[in-house]
């Protein structure tokens, strides 16, 4: 995708995204280095309290409102057998998190983030829910992508508009750092195309497991994924829309606008696994300052996601063998982060505490 065509996609959708500035990058090491510790023996710490700092350009970050939100949409191609789970699935899944019983339900209280859940274009007809909001951009979930585009453009555009919204009033009502998750069975296939296409690796190293396919279920999904390639003929540049469009799934276009207003806003993001991070691509894509913003949660075991890190040049916090998605491994990573804020604000530096620095 040419330079232009991007900035013609982010005008036309107002989106103004800044590089985080550097004004305070040395003033943010000095203070962590002068906290009663070795210079960089919190390690990770270290670097999330200084990238926060920036983010927020302040020597005193903190964070406030910590929020994720998970979009939930059906994929049209599910029923041609690329998931090991059925389709139904995705609709019963959010009657969990509405229970309270999901995994990512379970952390998020754990760790004291607040869980939004967003229909995006689930294949079920929920009425009016308390603790879900009804943002369908089609009641029966995106078209099959082997037969067909998964969505029009104007549907596209339309999720990436919402997504915004989300982030947007995410903001207005005081957060400073989110994190994005989804709900769809089949979506770890339109995580693939799009990482295909947006890092030009072959779709063979693109494709996982996903909800868990066994060797022969693989194979036939790798075949699947190419048929899907087989029957769009897009170029190895076609731009992000394009790509978005035919492959999509209304929730990860939600992410990807949801991203973007979170960059746009300066807020801190906080990446999940190989889903949320197709749509992390794409948005860096169509603007690479979003990149400023972002703070990698873990290293998913999904095949894909090593395709997407290597490709964003990324060093997540965790590597723990996750791959739920759901947001659960932003959920997981954010006391991390808590911690980083901790040490940054109450710690002693050598002289308010009266310890000797190292002379050498």
């Amino acid at each position: 995708m040419s330079t232009a065509t991007q900035s013609q996609a982010c005008t036309a959708l107002k989106f103004t995204i800044r590089p985080v500035s550097d004004a305070l990058t040395a003033a943010l090491q000095d203070k962590i280095d002068n906290k009663t510790k070795p210079i960089g023996s919190l390690g990770q710490l270290e670097k999330l309290a200084l990238k926060i700092g920036r983010i927020q350009n302040t020597l005193s970050p903190r964070l406030n409102c910590p929020q994720v939100i998970i979009f939930a949409g059906d994929h049209g191609a599910a029923k041609a057998g690329i998931s090991a789970y059925p389709q139904d699935v995705s609709w019963q899944m959010l009657e969990n998190y509405l229970r309270g019983g999901a995994g990512a339900n379970v952390f998020s209280r754990l760790n004291g983030l607040k869980m939004v859940v967003v229909d995006a274009g689930v294949a079920h007809d929920f009425g009016e829910r308390e603790g879900l909001i009804n943002a369908k951009i089609s009641p029966t979930g995106t078209r099959n992508y082997l037969e067909e585009a998964a969505m029009t453009r104007e549907q596209c555009e339309e999720a990436l508009r919402r997504g915004a919204g989300f982030v947007r009033a995410a903001v207005a009502e005081g957060c400073n750092v989110i994190g994005l998750g989804e709900k769809g069975i089949g979506n770890t296939g339109s995580a693939s195309l799009i990482t295909h296409f947006l890092t030009g690796t072959p779709i063979a190293e693109c494709v996982g497991r996903g909800t868990g396919l066994d060797d022969a279920g693989l194979a036939a999904k790798r075949r699947l994924m190419q048929q899907a390639l087989d029957r769009a003929q897009l170029p190895a540049d076609a731009d992000v829309m394009t790509v978005l469009t035919e492959f999509g799934g209304f929730e990860i276009v939600m992410m990807v606008g949801a991203y973007l207003a979170a960059a746009e806003a300066g807020i801190t993001i906080l990446a999940d696994g190989v889903i949320a991070t197709s749509a992390l691509l794409a948005a860096v894509r169509l603007e690479p300052h979003v990149l400023d913003y972002v703070i990698f949660c873990h290293k998913s075991a999904e095949a894909g996601h090593v395709v997407q890190l290597r490709a964003l040049d990324a060093d997540p916090i965790l590597d723990i063998g996750m791959r739920l998605g759901e947001g659960t491994g932003v959920m997981v990573a954010y006391p991390m982060l808590e911690a980083a804020m901790a040490f940054m604000n109450e710690m002693a530096s050598f002289e308010s505490a009266g310890v000797s620095k190292k002379v050498r």
